[in-house]
């Protein structure tokens, strides 16, 4: 398992952000995190990152059970993380080579002195993802598409077990979404890649490798299962509580109301 949430419950403030949340995931399956803003994505992510630990129930990330073993940096290691939200933290006048090089330490900036190892596994991975030509840019000069994929090299420097997208999308054009999502469906086809968990509201940008998706509503559970039947013109009509029909071209949802 690279993932268990059995029951697990969380309270921010008072609040009750989460509600009894079962979700387990298996090595080599690819999930969809799909809910409304305000759902509860954001509160799972943290969790999964070991940033929040849960009022009740048990989390075991990655063979890790929370407050069974140490958690923290070693795990984040393991943990590929892309989101707009991470950009923010990031120090804009390093390049996007540093940028990727800074993924070998889960650190933000580089702290530490990488191996010409490292060093020659940043330069690989840029050429994969298509950043080679502006590796000596500053982050901070990139267009959003260029930074998203900066971080997806990022995200892929350490080896992860998990990589995680969260709303990868969020201000791109539609030509620079697709291009994204085309990497992201690669990343999915190369042999030994990791588990693979996208978070999103935007039922097309569900690719054909995410064959497993969880509905979440109000901070609890709604559905999961296979994305074909979570992401059907019933199932969703239920979920979001107005009629809606779900239509498919190219193995990809797209919605109408």
């Amino acid at each position: 398992m690279v993932l268990q949430l059995e029951n697990v419950s969380l309270k921010r403030e008072g609040s009750l952000i989460l509600k009894n949340i079962n979700w387990n995931i298996k090595k080599g399956e690819h999930w969809v995190l799909s809910g409304l803003n305000g759902s509860g994505k954001t509160a799972i992510l943290n969790m999964l990152n070991a940033f929040y630990f849960p009022s009740s129930g048990n989390v075991t990330v990655l063979g890790k059970k929370f407050g069974k073993t140490y958690l923290g940096e070693e795990l984040r290691k393991k943990i590929g993380f892309v989101s707009s939200a991470l950009q923010e933290k990031l120090h804009n006048n390093d390049n996007a080579f540093e940028i990727v090089l800074s993924g070998a330490f889960a650190s933000i900036g580089l702290y530490e002195r990488p191996t010409n190892e490292m060093r020659e596994k940043a330069i690989d991975l840029l050429k994969q993802l298509g950043c080679f030509k502006y590796a000596n840019r500053n982050y901070n000069t990139l267009s959003q598409g260029e930074k998203q994929r900066v971080l997806i090299g990022r995200a892929l420097m350490a080896e992860p077990e998990l990589l995680i997208f969260d709303e990868p999308t969020n201000g791109l054009d539609f030509i620079a979404r697709e291009q994204l999502l085309e990497t992201i469906q690669n990343i999915a086809k190369n042999p030994g890649s990791p588990t693979m968990i996208y978070v999103t509201h935007h039922v097309e940008e569900i690719l054909p490798v995410f064959n497993k998706t969880l509905l979440l509503k109000r901070g609890e559970v709604f559905s999961s299962g296979d994305t074909k039947d979570m992401i059907s013109s019933q199932q969703l009509s239920e979920f979001f509580g107005v009629s809606v029909t779900v239509f498919w071209q190219r193995d990809r949802p797209f919605l109408s109301k």
